[in-house]
């Protein structure tokens, strides 16, 4: 199945939220109108799916790869500071 209009504007937005000018919970009401729940929610499914790789692999790879390091970090009960590989 294609990606629907807002799937492709989650994955923009999380492409470049960083150069938003105020927090990402705002941000994400404001670009997206989505609760910063639902729009993880979202974003999480994305990550899953072939066409979300097709559209944007670089984002789709980070996020897989933050979501792998969190999940490890919890079966070992770490805490994850951002320079693991």
């Amino acid at each position: 199945m294609a990606l629907s209009d807002r799937d492709r504007a989650i994955l923009d937005f999380e492409r470049g939220w960083w150069l938003v000018p105020s927090a990402k919970g705002p941000a994400v009401r404001e670009r997206l109108g989505l609760s910063p729940t639902a729009y993880y929610r979202a974003l999480q499914r994305l990550l899953d799916d072939p066409d979300a790789v097709a559209h944007d692999p670089l984002v789709v790879h980070r996020l897989r790869r933050a979501r792998r390091l969190r999940r490890q970090a919890r079966v070992l009960g770490r805490t994850i500071t951002g320079n693991e590989r």
